[in-house]
């Protein structure tokens, strides 16, 4: 599998991760399932230090460090909230030009522990499409930049689910009827969550860094197939 490099020095590497690939491995992958850490170390002969997680669902930028100290210098920066974090999403409505959601959210899976969690947004777009589904007509689909300022589980797919703005392709927190009318109609099947800025202080160098991605391909695809002809 080919994984997209943006920057690599002899201290860490940040690189665009694919969606569906998990980050590093857990008990429910088949043993011999690709998760990045173990190709990123396998293509450059080191050991991989995780510093932060994007959901195996979720595609874009993250950091990974070549050795535990770069990464516990790392890890402070995001405990203090000293990484600039921006993703890119597509939900479902009229999103406002811009606001916070600001309620707790569920800390695992199948846990009923909540913690607070707040997630800024601004949207870029709004789209007419020609979906009609539960007796809604002319649904409107967002272009949404979206700035964590905590880092919850499933934080922005929570947060975005909680106040009706689904995220397009969320199959755990979204909305499944809508899923599944798009990948039936459209052939879309992927969370439409990207991960595209990301900046922070380099540990060794100091320097402050910021890497930004392009949105991939199915989000304008998508965008454009939904539209009214």
């Amino acid at each position: 599998m080919d994984i997209p490099v943006i920057f690599q020095d002899e201290y860490l590497v940040v690189v665009d991760k694919p969606v569906d690939l998990p980050v590093h491995k857990n008990d429910f992958m088949p043993h011999d399932a690709p998760y990045l850490t173990k190709l990123i170390g396998d293509q450059y002969g080191k050991w991989i230090y995780n510093v932060h997680r994007l959901d195996s669902k979720t595609s874009g930028l993250i950091v990974l460090a070549f050795s535990s100290e770069v990464a516990h210098e790392l890890t402070l920066q995001f405990e203090r909230k000293e990484i600039l974090k921006e993703y890119a999403a597509i939900v479902v409505g009229e999103l406002p030009e811009k606001g916070v959601f600001d309620e707790k959210v569920l800390v695992k899976k199948k846990s009923k522990f909540k913690k607070p969690a707040v997630t800024h947004f601004e949207r870029e777009k709004l789209v007419p499409t020609s979906i009609s589904y539960k007796e809604q007509d002319e649904v409107f689909l967002s272009l949404a930049r979206v700035m964590p300022e905590t880092g919850r589980w499933h934080q922005i797919r929570q947060h975005f689910a909680k106040n009706r703005h689904d995220i397009v392709g969320d199959s755990h927190h979204g909305d499944f009827t809508l899923n599944k009318l798009i990948r039936a109609e459209w052939g879309f099947n992927r969370l439409m969550l990207h991960a595209r800025k990301l900046g922070f202080k380099h540990p060794e160098t100091e320097e402050n860094l910021l890497f930004e991605t392009n949105l991939p391909d199915e989000f304008e695809a998508l965008l454009q197939a939904v539209a009214p002809k």
